[in-house]
This record gives structure tokens, sequence and C-alpha cells, in this order.
């Protein structure tokens, strides 16, 4: 890559690092002008190292105008295409990676000032991106690609541009259904397949099998959410929303939620918000069973993305063209929900969810909705809780003590019959309790839910333990860090085969215990107990990104429940579905009495297991 100025340092006449050290910034500027022009018709050996060096600074400096006045977009789009068109010279020395780095420089460039975009779209940078958004050469290209588009499509003035390429839209809709399976079958199930470029990229000249794993699942992840961002660009404008709104790829968004590795992204969820936006998006949303299931789920978790699944639900109900399809569902999550002060940015979220709920009770009658009795009760329910809270507000303070105190005789009452083994009987009496508790003694009544919820586990009834944890999570303050209700939660999830949510309420459950004061909650010298720990793993196991692409290859055999992993790492220790005994003996609430830890531990599992309805709540995993 010879140009006219040479170091007297430097073996290489005219190297690109030299040039970049010229202390004249006229002859500076002319030198790179002159690199960029000449650089995609030269074969020389070691056309990688400047690209690499390109693309360090692209990273490194993304809003810097100087490459981009002087031609980088319009260098590395002929790059691109000289990789698509000419194999021998891609194949060449390190030519391979030139492509990768160039669309990789590209999207760096234009992923934070529009004018930048601008010029890159006039640099004529997207057909060759859209070749390699095709598959043209490999997944790896393919990513770099995708995340390059989705950040011009971000830009008004640009976004027309990549919309008159009408297959990227359909191109992006397979890659983001297909991408997991596409990055398992190509790199992650055969070592002695893989590309060693793809390793290289991969660990950044660290090597070994784990590291690259590990970061091909999170490249997989990446290569799923950025094919989401871009479709959300195109789901802003109602035109483009029928291609998107297809069964085939609606029944897959809810379970694109980016992974462990990807939690800065809101992927499926983020796209399913902004469909459900429009009223055009809201028919097909309704018109899938499983979607709406799935947003109650990830209503009433407690990842950053939660609002986002409500707000969805909310649109729903209040369009009386759906609201009749989704309302048998969406009520008893909503319902859950309701005591929810704040979320985020959203105020007073809790007051929106009951009068979305009024106003579904209100539509009885006038043909929009047809509720069953049993969910017209649940909201009847929550109504007539806010209306006990506005008459509380007018009562004497020494009857709302005498109220306080009954209902606290009572839940004691529940304890001891929880103890002795009858769990319907302090199912019951935690109900009572919680129709005696004043609606503004929150501390008592999250403890109230949650003990009830570990009833509704030992009872085999996860729904209900998971509507009583979730409510428990709503009242906290702060809200969603109630460590005891994440466990009995996720324990809940578990029974159900919801790997995922019970993964992330097993996290939040280990996070919370972290930070607590309480000696029974938190974890020893952050040690994490060896029963979270063995749960997490097992949850790790059944939602892992790959799980799906390794059951249809054979890599993984699965047997029972969707949560049962089989064929990998295996544990054969017990772990208790409803116990945190192993937090400590004489477990105590931050508010007061909570369901108390057992003796030992052979009498507690012997009361468990008469508890239970089916015999056996241990099961093996």
């Amino acid at each position: 890559m010879s140009m006219d100025k040479a170091s007297a340092d430097c073996p290489y006449p005219g190297c690109f690092f030299c040039v970049m050290k010229e202390g004249n910034p006229s002859k500076r500027r002319a030198s790179i002008l002159k690199f960029f022009r000449e650089l995609p018709s030269q074969d020389d050996d070691g056309q990688v190292l400047p690209i690499s060096g390109l693309w360090n600074t692209a990273m490194a400096h993304p809003n810097d105008p100087e490459f981009i006045e002087l031609g980088i977009f319009e260098c590395m789009s002929a790059l691109i295409w000289k990789g698509l068109k000419n194999r021998r010279w891609l194949s060449h020395d390190q030519n391979i990676y030139i492509p990768y780095y160039a669309a990789h420089i590209i999207g760096s460039y234009t992923m934070n000032m529009e004018e930048f975009a601008e010029r890159a779209v006039r640099a004529g940078i997207i057909p060759p991106l859209v070749e390699l958004l095709r598959g043209r050469l490999t997944w790896v290209e393919q990513r770099v690609a995708v995340r390059a588009l989705g950040h011009l499509a971000t830009y008004a003035s640009t976004f027309p541009a990549v919309a008159s390429q009408g297959e990227i839209l359909e191109l992006s809709i397979q890659l983001a259904m297909s991408s997991l399976e596409i990055v398992y079958s190509h790199f992650y199930q055969y070592v002695d397949r893989r590309l060693s470029y793809h390793c290289d990229l991969l660990t950044r000249g660290m090597g070994g099998v784990e590291m690259e794993s590990r970061k091909a699942e999170e490249w997989a992840s990446q290569l799923q959410c950025w094919s989401l961002q871009l479709i959300n660009c195109f789901s802003f404008k109602p035109e483009f929303l029928p291609t998107i709104c297809k069964p085939e790829f609606l029944t897959k968004l809810p379970g694109m939620w980016g992974g462990l590795v990807n939690e800065n992204s809101p992927a499926g969820i983020g796209l399913l918000r902004t469909i459900c936006h429009h009223k055009l998006g809201r028919g097909p949303v309704a018109a899938c069973p499983g979607i709406i299931e799935a947003l109650c789920n990830i209503a009433r978790s407690s990842d950053d993305w939660q609002y986002m699944a409500i707000d969805c639900i909310l649109w729903l109900l209040q369009d009386p063209s759906t609201s009749h399809k989704v309302i048998e569902k969406a009520v008893p999550a909503l319902v859950d929900l309701a005591e929810i002060s704040s979320l985020g940015d959203h105020k007073k979220l809790g007051d929106s969810i009951v009068n979305v709920l009024q106003e579904c009770i209100e539509s009885q009658g006038t043909g929009r909705t047809q509720i069953n009795s049993h969910v017209k009760e649940e909201v009847e329910e929550l109504l007539n809780s806010k209306q006990r809270l506005k008459w509380e507000k007018n009562m004497p303070k020494e009857d709302l003590h005498i109220k306080q105190a009954a209902a606290l005789v009572v839940k004691l009452e529940g304890n001891s019959l929880f103890s002795s083994g009858n769990i319907s009987g302090a199912a019951a009496k935690y109900s009572e309790a919680l129709a005696l508790c004043p609606m503004r003694s929150k501390k008592e009544r999250v403890v109230l839910y949650s003990n009830r919820a570990q009833c509704h586990l030992l009872l085999q009834q996860p729904l209900a333990a998971i509507g009583d944890a979730t409510r428990a999570l709503s009242l906290h303050n702060p809200v969603n860090r109630h460590a005891k209700s994440h466990w009995r939660r996720a324990q809940a999830y578990d029974m159900l085969g919801l790997a995922k949510e019970s993964l992330l309420d097993a996290i939040l459950f280990i996070n919370e215990c972290s930070q607590s004061n309480d000696p029974d909650l938190s974890l020893r010298k952050n040690k994490v107990p060896d029963y979270a720990e063995r749960f997490v793993k097992k949850q790790m196991r059944a939602a892992w990104l790959f799980r799906e692409a390794a059951i249809k290859h054979g890599g993984v055999q699965c047997e029972g429940d969707a949560g049962d992993m089989c064929g990998q790492e295996t544990d054969d220790s017990e772990w208790e579905t409803a116990s945190e005994s192993e937090i400590g003996n004489e477990e105590r609430d931050e508010i007061g009495d909570d369901i108390c830890g057992w003796e030992n531990e052979v009498e507690r599992k012997d009361k468990y297991k008469k508890a239970s309805i089916k015999g056996n709540l241990i099961p093996n995993f």
C-alpha cells in the first residue's frame, strides 16, 4: 500500500500508520485522502492492518468527522464489494477479515451522527451491506451489516433509503427467526468446522474453545436483537405492519428475549410494544393467544422491560376491537400489578391500570367486552379495595390500629397452622388477615401475600403463587425488591416450565440477598447458597440461548417438562420446592413474623410431603 511519504524508521514505504503521525495537517489530510482512494484497487499484503486500525479508531471516536470528510465510507463500500466479487483476493493473506471490519466501521460512524449517516448513504454503502445481510459471506458479516443498517434506519433522513431496498425488512425478519440456529449450526455445534477467522474475531487473540463459545452466544444474541431493532424502525410506519405482523413471526417474538448476555436490549418485547401502539398491529397480536400469555408473564416479571409488556396489555384492553380477545388472560395479570405506584418513568402506573380495569367492567352490556364471572369478581374485589383505601383515610387512627392488630393475630394463627402442616388452613388465615389489614399497611400486606404464595406452592398451585408473589413485589417499597417473593415466584415459574422467568427471579433473589441487612437473608461472605446456585444452573441450562437450535440438531436430548434439560450437566441433589430452610432456621421477615423455618431437615421434608397434594414436591434435576 505505497504512498508518497515514508518514515525513516518504518520498513514499509508509505505505511498508513506513519502517515497518521504526519505533523503537517494539510499533508496528512492529503495522504489520508489518497490512501482511501487507492486502497480498494491495491492487492498488497497486509491490508488488514490499517483496516483494523481504522476499526479501533471508529470504535473509540465515532463522532470524529475527519475520516468521514476524506472518503472513508466510499473506501469501505468499495472494499466490501471487492470481497464479494473477488474471492481470490478475499482468500489471500488476511483479507478475509476486511469486509467484516469495513461494515463494522460503517456502523460505528453512523451510530450517533445523522449527518454521517447521510454521507454514508450518498457514498453508496447500502447495496453492499444488503449483500452481506443476504448471507453472501457468513453470519459474522451479517451481524455487522444488520447493525449498520439498523443505525441508518433510525434517522428520518436516511430511513427512506433503507426502506427503498424492499428486501431488507424480509431479510431482517428471517434473520431474527433463524439467527440462533445459524450460529449454532455453523459455529457452536462443531469445533472442527469453525472458520479460524471467526474464532480470532470472537476472542481477539485470547484463544480457548470456552471463550469462543461464550462470545458466540453473545454475538448470536446481538445478531437477533439488532435484527429486531432494524425491524422496529420499519414498524413505526403502518405500511410495513402487514409484512411484520405475520403469525409465524409474531408467535416467536416473545421468546426473543436477548438472553442474559444482551440484557440491555428490549429485543422482542420492544418490537411488540411498537406494534401494539398501532391499531393495525393490535389485531394480529390479539389473534395469537400465546403472545398474550407471554405478555402477561413479562408484565409480571421484574426486569427492565416490564413496563413495555404492561403498555401492550393496556393498549389491547382499551381497543374495542381487541379487548374481548385478550380480557380473560390480561385482566388477572393487571389485577396482580394494580398496587404498583410507579415503574421507572411511568408515574402512577397502578392508577392507570385500575382505570383501564374499571372501564372493562363498565363496558359490560355495551357489546364491547364479555367478562366471565371469575375475572369480573377479581376486578370488583380490586375496585372495592381501592374504595377501602378511601374509607380508611377518614377512619380514626385507633380503629386502624385495632384492624392492624386483628390482622396480626390472624396472621400468627396462619403461621401456626403452616408449622403444623395445615397448609390450606394457613392460606385461608392469610386471606382473612388480608381482608382485615389496612390498605395503607403495605409492609404487612407484602408479608401476607408472600406467605400465601408459599402456601400455594406447597398446594401445587403455581398460578396462584405467581399472582400473590407479584402482588407482594408490586406493593413493596422499593418496587420489585422483596427477596422471598422473588424466590417463591421463581419456584412457581419452574413448576410451569417457564425457565427464563424462573431464572430472572432467582437471580433477583440472589441480588437482593447480597444487599440485605437481614442476617437470615444476607449471603454469608458473598457466597451464593448451594440451593440457589443449583437452581440457577438448572434454569440457565433450560433457558440456554441455543436450546431450541440444539434440540433441532440433536445436540440436546429432552424429556418431560419444558423446564427439564437433559443431556447437559446434571445434578442429582435435591432442592426444596417451597422452602428457604437453608437461609436460616429462625427465619424472620424485615417487617415481622414470616413463615418460620422448620426445626430440622428431616422433619421439614416429612411435613412438606404430608402437605403435598401429589405427595412429592422435591424433584431431582
